[in-house]
């Protein structure tokens, strides 16, 4: 049975007590007696210094009408709801960091990105399935991903690659999306915020359980500390065939001349493919590989993949297999987590960006050339610099905010970058690392 807001009120210690513990003003209590109800964007505080249950709420049990047209929401831990028109899978998702993403092309390599489990995709390119889907482009065999949000309706299919439209295939992958959403305004809130917990409900009977599923957003402890890589990796090991797409062979690749152990935290296929095309057979084994397990398929060289999720939890297993791997010296090459995780086992520290940096446009510099390449990235983690021990290089920077971008250690024979030389989708700029990585294992 839910309390009268005043009975609320006392509890909290009075108004002023109330306003500071839930960050509001002494104004905004005023208008809770006034108006005899209370925002949901401040139920999560309420209940988080009263121990009150969701139910317990004043107003809680009243869930708002659902707007006319519309059949989704876009719900956000503190309360926000954003209305819009569902596509893909009826269902409600997960909860999920919300975060945006930069790219104009490409939504279905950045859709299949093992990189994005646990998150939420807002997509700030306003047309998104003008190409449709296929099955090249897929960057793995599922979508990881919790959802995706866009501005405008799914476009119709308009390319000679399509083999579905882009709803038909998100119904197949069980995955909901929303659009109607102003992503402008969502990706400023984000920008300026933080990337907050949420959850993208578009049920089939469109019901709408606001105050339960805030509640399930806020109690989402989020992704600090979250071991997501073995979650999204192969559970056995495997060869890799097919190297990167042309289009006069397709995937096509030529005879390996080395061989290189790919340890999968979420790898991208393209990745492999790139791998395969500069030289390399590729065997992909699973994140939590040993070092023991690694060096048993004697490789010329080790490489160390994208993934989801805090690299310091995933440090826990991955840094005494990349130990060991240097230990034997042998040459590696790390990309996004894989990079996070060979700074972590060369003694350096990783920390959470505000708002990461994802998508198929950002400008990282090289220093040691001062070229600048435009690179594609997924990241919500970055390695801090000072924490990097005598001995190991900093390689490239973002011209967005100035994080690490790259390392070498080269008494090690070691490097890495926290952004995606595959692209898919995104500029060839730093394809020349996989060449780079096949020199060195000649070395």
């Amino acid at each position: 049975m839910p309390i009268s807001i005043a009975d609320l009120i006392e509890r909290l210690g009075g108004a002023e007590a109330a306003a500071t513990l839930t960050g509001v003003s002494t104004e905004a209590i005023r208008k809770w007696r006034s108006g005899n109800a209370i925002p949901s964007r401040h139920w999560p505080a309420i209940m988080a210094a009263t121990g009150l249950a969701m139910e317990e709420l004043p107003g809680a049990a009243t869930e708002s009408a659902t707007p006319p047209g519309a059949t989704a929401a876009l719900i956000l831990a503190d309360g926000t709801i954003f209305w819009g028109r569902g596509f893909g899978a009826h269902g409600v998702s997960q909860p999920a960091e919300l975060c945006f993403s930069t790219g104009m092309t490409g939504y279905q390599e950045t859709l299949t990105d093992p990189s994005f489990a646990g998150q939420i995709i807002t997509f700030t390119f306003p047309h998104i399935g003008n190409v449709g889907a296929n099955e090249e482009d897929m960057e793995a065999t599922n979508i990881a991903a919790r959802g995706l949000v866009t501005k405008e309706d799914i476009s119709t299919p308009s390319n000679y690659r399509a083999t579905s439209n882009l709803d038909a295939w998100l119904k197949r992958m069980d995955v909901p999306g929303i659009s109607g959403i102003d992503t402008r305004a969502l990706t400023l809130r984000i920008r300026d915020s933080g990337a907050p917990n949420a959850i993208l409900a578009y049920p089939a009977d469109q019901k709408f359980n606001l105050s339960a599923l805030i509640a399930k957003a806020a109690a989402w402890p989020g992704l600090d500390g979250m071991d997501l890589a073995a979650e999204v990796s192969c559970t056995q090991s495997y060869e890799w065939e097919g190297g990167t797409w042309t289009w006069e062979h397709g995937f096509s690749s030529p005879a390996p001349t080395r061989t290189v152990v790919a340890v999968d935290y979420g790898a991208k296929r393209n990745i492999l493919r790139s791998l395969a095309s500069a030289g390399c057979r590729v065997i992909v084994v699973p994140a939590t590989s040993t070092a023991e397990t690694i060096l048993r398929h004697q490789p010329d060289g080790v490489f160390l993949s994208n993934g989801p999720g805090d690299p310091a939890a995933t440090a826990a297993y991955a840094v005494p297999a990349i130990q060991g791997v240097m230990e034997a010296g042998i040459p590696i090459f790390g990309i996004c987590l894989g990079h996070q995780l060979l700074a972590t086992a060369l003694g350096g520290r990783t920390y959470k960006l505000d708002r990461g940096h994802r998508g198929a446009n950002q400008p990282v510099k090289d220093l040691a050339t001062g070229r600048v390449e435009i690179t594609s990235q997924n990241h919500g983690f970055a390695v801090d610099e000072a924490s990097l021990p005598e001995g190991v290089e900093v390689t490239h920077i973002s011209l967005f905010d100035g994080s690490n971008e790259g390392i070498a250690c080269r008494s090690k024979n070691v490097f890495s970058v926290q952004y995606h030389p595959e692209a898919s989708p995104g500029p060839s700029d730093s394809r020349h690392l996989f060449t780079r990585f096949v020199e060195m294992m000649g070395q």
